[in-house]
């Protein structure tokens, strides 16, 4: 079979990056231009703002990564793009600049839901055995995917208000961390000690989750210990709350494990990057006798490399788009 190189196209949020991915499992060239510190003085991603770097950024982004490819247009074989979800504005951006691309050259579109893409930027680690359990953490998602082959997705649970990666941030910022909060908080967690009582959320038979009452229980412990005019130990109120949010997660994730005897998980999203997940996740795996796999840190916040590996599949799956395609700012997994 001929080699095939897919260009991945990413804008969901506040990173503008292009990757050019062959097979669907080699990077052959990605750039990423971030607006973290452009960000930071909101204290989050302000979506206005966001839509205008993409527009800035784009063209240039796009123009490196053909240039550190040593590749051209014409060497494409198709375009994957980020229709959804995500801000609206942001994936416009990347969205039209991926359908002009598409008409100019003539190349296939590929529509790639976004969570699907952090799912396949496994696949640019070892290939993908199935059935599986993909674990979603993200900003904008916490998820128990399970998969019984190439790009079937059935979802097995999911948050019922914050997603996790939203609730690291907002607990990082009750603790007075900059933006972005989260791996901030982990990195302090680390220097502190179980000594604050938190709940547990959602301790039931579901694969659902659920983090609002823990984001709250810690702001109103964080009001309350300003009240008494006590000292507030942040890195120990950081170790307390990521225990029991880490805690939330293995415990479904061994439930799936056990209900559906699955031998195969990966993790998924942009907390897979937090260290005391990858950490507890390995013992899991190792508890429970099944594979995992956890993409290098690279690969776990947002970028086009994942777009293009999960194109690759779609492509094969023949999930092709015409130049109707709209972006989504919700949308499911399927």
């Amino acid at each position: 079979m001929k080699d095939m190189y897919i260009l991945g196209i990413e804008s969901s949020c506040d990173e503008t990056s292009v990757s050019i991915v062959k097979n669907g499992t080699q990077e052959i060239a990605t750039v990423i231009s971030s607006q973290i510190d452009i960000h930071k003085s909101y204290g989050g991603v302000v979506p206005e703002i966001a839509s205008r770097h993409h527009v800035k950024n784009i063209t240039i982004v796009l123009e490196e990564c053909l240039e550190k490819a040593n590749m051209k247009m014409e060497e494409i074989d198709a375009i994957a793009i980020t229709y959804g979800p995500g801000l609206i504005g942001s994936l416009l951006i990347g969205l039209e600049a991926a359908k002009t691309l598409s008409f100019i050259y003539n190349k296939p579109l590929i529509p790639v839901h976004h969570i699907a893409g952090h799912i396949y930027a496994n696949s640019l680690v070892k290939e993908l055995q199935f059935p599986l359990i993909a674990v979603v953490v993200s900003g904008g998602h916490t998820e128990l995917i399970e998969m019984k082959e190439h790009y079937h997705f059935e979802k097995l649970g999911g948050t019922l208000d914050d997603a996790i990666g939203e609730c690291y941030d907002k607990v990082a910022r009750v603790i007075g961390l900059e933006y972005p909060g989260g791996p901030k908080l982990d990195k302090l967690a680390a220097e502190g000690k179980d000594t604050y009582k938190l709940p547990v959320p959602l301790k039931d038979d579901s694969y659902n989750f659920s983090f609002s009452g823990l984001k709250s229980a810690v702001i109103n412990l964080a009001h309350n210990e300003e009240q008494r005019n006590n000292p507030l130990r942040k890195e120990d109120l950081a170790t307390s709350f990521q225990k029991v949010a880490i805690e939330s997660i293995i415990s479904k994730v061994r439930k799936a494990i056990q209900d559906k005897n699955i031998k195969n998980i990966i993790v998924a999203g942009g907390v897979a990057a937090n260290q005391v997940l990858r950490r507890e996740m390995e013992k899991l795996a190792t508890e429970c006798q099944v594979e995992l796999s956890i993409p290098p840190m690279k690969y776990c916040t947002d970028n086009g490399t994942m777009i293009a590996a999960a194109g690759y599949y779609a492509y094969l799956e023949g999930r092709v788009a015409d130049l109707t395609l709209n972006s989504k700012s919700q949308d499911i997994l399927k």
